[in-house]
């Protein structure tokens, strides 16, 4: 069993910056993948960023492309989100994900991720 925990959330203006962490309670499997979801009130979850641990690669939401950057400190089992130029629209719960070990490449899918975090709130205002 792994557990995850968000933190990082708040209340920000739009343009402004967050960057939410996830920390994951194992440190023992190799290969997997971390993401980010996300889901506003009355809309379904919605995949926003994830990260290959062994090669580093990367694949984002086309909403947040360009704004937000997933990175992870393998060493600390952190996977961060840094989300810049916030917009009202990026208001929701944010959920840190693993999918362990990997399906496949990219994993857009809340159903191709086994473990999940109890969220974070943003709130951006403007």
């Amino acid at each position: 069993q792994v557990e995850l925990v968000e933190s990082g959330g708040g209340l920000v203006q739009a343009g402004g910056s967050l960057r939410l962490s996830c920390v994951a309670s194992r440190r023992t499997f190799v290969v997997y993948i971390m993401g980010w979801f996300r889901q506003a009130p009355g809309k379904e979850r919605e995949f926003v960023a994830s990260i290959h641990n062994t090669n580093r690669s990367t694949d984002y939401a086309d909403s947040v492309k360009g704004r937000f950057t997933i990175s992870r400190e393998r060493a600390e089992n952190m996977v961060y989100l840094q989300m810049d130029n916030l917009k009202p629209e990026d208001t929701a719960v944010y959920y840190c994900a693993a999918d362990i070990p990997p399906r496949t490449w990219p994993n857009t899918q809340s159903r191709g991720y086994d473990y999940w975090g109890q969220g974070t709130q943003v709130t951006v205002s403007s």
